[in-house]
C-alpha cells in the first residue's frame, strides 16, 4: 500500500505554496495563483476538495476549487448580499472579504459555510455552486447597534465551528460582537460571551461587543472550546455557556491572534503571543510559541529554532495549523516554521514568502 504524502498549504499575499513531505524532508513542490492575494485556504476532508479564496484589491473576492489537489482549479460564483440588504448606516451591504470557510457536517454532503465581512454568514447546499445569506443571523437584533469593526470598517465572521455530534448545532465568532450559538441549524442565534472581558468598552462585561480573534472546539469533546481573544486567552468546558480567563498568570501569553488545540487532549493548546493591538510585534522582539498542557493553568514558552533577537514577526489568526504532533505557522514577514514534536523544536521551511495569511494541512 502506497504511503499517502503529507501536504502543507500556505496562502500568502502573493499566491499559494504547496509543500509535501517525502521521508523526513518537507519541500515546496508548486505555486498556484502566483502574484495574487490568497485570503482563505480550506480542505474539505469529506471529499478532499481544496478551496482557495482570493482578495483582489481591484476585482474583489474570488473563490476557486480543485478536485485534484491543486492540479486544476475552477472558479465558482462569488456570494452576494441580496438586494435590499442594508448596513447599519442604511447603505446597501456588499461583500468586502471572505474570512473563513468550513463544511456543515459529515452528514450533510455538499453543504458549506462562508464567514464574511460585513458580518454575513453564507450557506451552500450544492458544494459551492451558489451561496445564500443566512438571514436569521443577519437580522439578529444585536447586529445593527452592537456589532462593529475591529481594525476594519465592518464586523466580520472569522470562525465557524460545527458540532461533530450534531450538525444543527454550531457556533460563529465575530470581530467585534463575540461568540454566537445556534442549535436549530441557524434559525435562532444566542450570544455566548459570559466570562469574557472587553477592556476597550465602558462596560467590559457587556453581553455583545467582544473581540474573539479565533474560536476552536475540541473534536473529541466539543464542549471544550478555546479562543484567542483581543483581551486574553479564554477556555470553556461547557460549550461556551461560560468562559474562563486562562491568560498567563504573569500576563504572558496574552494578546495574539493564532491558536491551535489538541483534538484528543482537551488540556493542550498553543498560542503565539504579540505585544498588543497598538504594537504588533513579537514580545521582547523574540518569537515564541506558548503551549499549555493543563487547560491554561500554566504556559510553557517554546523557542528552540525560532529567532530571538530583533524579530518583528507576528502570526495572524489562520496562520497556525496542527496535524497530530506536527505544527506549522507563517508570519507577517513571510517566514514559515514547522515543528514535528508538539512545538518543542522548530525548523525553517522558508524565509522568503510574502505575508502569510493562512496555513493548513491537507
Amino acid at each position: 500500500m502506497k504511503h499517502k504524502e503529507s501536504k502543507l498549504l500556505v496562502g500568502t499575499g502573493k499566491g499559494l505554496i504547496i509543500y509535501k513531505k517525502n521521508g523526513a524532508e518537507w519541500k515546496a513542490v508548486s505555486s498556484q495563483f502566483v502574484g495574487l492575494p490568497v485570503s482563505v485556504v480550506f480542505v474539505d476532508e469529506r471529499t478532499n476538495t481544496w478551496w482557495v479564496c482570493l482578495a483582489h484589491r481591484h476585482w474583489g473576492q474570488k473563490i476557486h476549487r480543485s478536485f485534484d489537489e491543486g492540479l486544476n482549479w475552477e472558479p465558482v460564483e462569488t456570494p452576494a448580499y441580496p438586494s435590499g440588504t442594508l448596513l447599519k448606516s442604511g447603505k446597501p451591504a456588499s461583500l468586502k472579504k471572505v474570512w473563513c470557510m468550513t463544511h456543515a457536517g459529515v452528514d450533510r454532503p455538499g453543504e458549506l459555510y462562508l464567514g464574511t465581512e460585513p458580518g454575513g454568514l453564507f450557506h451552500s447546499t450544492n458544494n459551492g455552486d451558489s451561496f445564500e445569506l443566512v438571514e436569521a443571523l443577519w437580522n439578529h437584533p444585536t447586529r445593527q447597534h452592537e456589532w462593529f469593526g475591529a481594525g476594519r470598517d465592518h464586523p466580520f465572521i472569522h470562525s465557524i465551528v460545527v458540532d461533530p455530534n450534531d450538525s444543527n448545532h454550531f457556533y460563529i465568532a465575530i470581530s467585534c460582537a463575540g461568540v454566537f450559538e445556534t442549535k436549530d441549524n441557524g434559525q435562532n442565534w444566542f450570544p455566548r460571551n459570559k466570562g469574557l472581558i472587553a477592556t476597550y468598552l465602558p462596560n467590559p462585561d457587556i453581553e455583545v461587543g467582544h473581540d474573539p480573534h479565533l474560536l476552536l472546539a475540541c473534536a473529541s469533546d466539543p464542549k471544550v472550546m478555546w479562543q484567542q481573544n483581543h483581551c486574553g486567552i479564554f477556555r470553556s468546558v461547557d460549550g461556551s455557556a461560560t468562559w474562563d480567563n486562562v491568560t498567563g498568570k504573569s500576563g504572558f501569553p496574552n494578546y495574539g491572534f493564532a491558536l491551535a488545540i489538541d483534538h484528543d487532549n482537551t488540556e493542550r493548546a498553543w498560542v503565539i503571543p504579540a505585544v498588543s493591538d497598538t504594537t504588533r510585534v513579537a514580545v521582547d522582539q523574540a518569537l515564541c510559541v506558548c503551549r499549555t498542557d493543563d487547560g491554561g493553568q500554566s504556559w510553557k514558552a517554546l523557542r528552540a529554532g525560532l529567532p530571538q533577537e530583533h524579530c518583528f514577526d507576528i502570526v495572524f489568526r489562520h496562520s497556525l495549523a496542527i496535524q497530530k504532533q506536527t505544527l506549522a505557522f507563517g508570519t507577517t514577514t513571510g517566514n514559515l516554521f514547522l515543528s514535528e514534536d508538539d512545538g518543542e523544536h522548530w525548523q525553517v521551511l522558508s524565509n522568503y514568502l510574502a505575508r502569510i495569511n493562512v496555513v493548513t494541512f491537507a
